[in-house]
């Protein structure tokens, strides 16, 4: 009798997955981007960025110091992380509860790249999103690292940036106060995955397009690597 076929079938399923990474500063458009690729392909969308807010967001709403690195893994230590797929992302849940837009507020714009450079925090968050593609299918997943530690194999890198003047015109748009060129250097200079050009990675400047512009040149590039 022959061998049951399912350890192929499933060989075969996962490598259909597939992850696009897109990596890039503050500001520069890769969000958008990154939403736009995902519709186009039928994709999930991860920010992984708001990953690290809602960690910022729980030590907030536990009175932690996110200067106070060990404070900071104290309360990680204590954190049930979940996931959910709503309107084509997919959303990381807090102890159960998804804080919405209260990771976009002020103090956690302010405290996120603290707590993002912290080696044990960036450890527990690239963990759950190597999980991701198995659990999830294909994915666009936005960030800091994606490309350069969380899927170094993967052929679709994409690295975003714009002039500093326009992503901090960008930035206060869309109606945050902090400082560009700071959160530059803590991204870049931190020990735990900073922020690089990943090997690879397509490059495009975003100053002077439109979202449009960007998208279309992203996924013609994308397309001749064979997604």
């Amino acid at each position: 009798m022959n061998p049951s076929p399912v350890p192929e079938i499933k060989q075969t399923e996962q490598q259909r997955r597939v992850v696009v990474a897109i990596d890039g500063t503050s500001g520069s458009g890769k969000s958008t981007l990154a939403k736009t690729i995902a519709r186009t392909h039928g994709f999930l969308h991860v920010d992984t960025g708001a990953m690290y807010r809602t960690v910022t967001w729980h030590c907030l709403r536990r009175g932690v110091d996110c200067a106070d690195a060990a404070a900071v893994v104290g309360a990680l230590r204590e954190l049930r992380t979940a996931f959910q797929v709503r309107d084509g992302s997919v959303i990381m849940l807090a102890d159960g509860v998804d804080p919405g837009l209260a990771i976009r507020d002020e103090a956690v714009n302010q405290n996120v790249s603290l707590v993002a450079r912290i080696p044990e925090v960036r450890a527990r968050m690239v963990a759950e999103q190597r999980d991701m593609p198995a659990r999830f299918g294909s994915l666009v997943m936005e960030g800091r690292d994606i490309g350069s530690v969380v899927f170094p194999d993967t052929p679709f890198k994409v690295h975003v940036d714009a002039n500093l003047a326009e992503r901090a015109r960008r930035r206060a748009q869309d109606g945050f106060s902090d400082q560009v060129s700071h959160r530059d250097q803590l991204d870049s200079t931190r020990k735990a995955s900073p922020l690089v050009i990943s090997p690879g990675a397509f490059v495009v400047d975003t100053t002077l397009n439109t979202p449009e512009q960007t998208a279309a040149t992203v996924l013609a590039e994308l397309k001749r690597r064979g997604l």
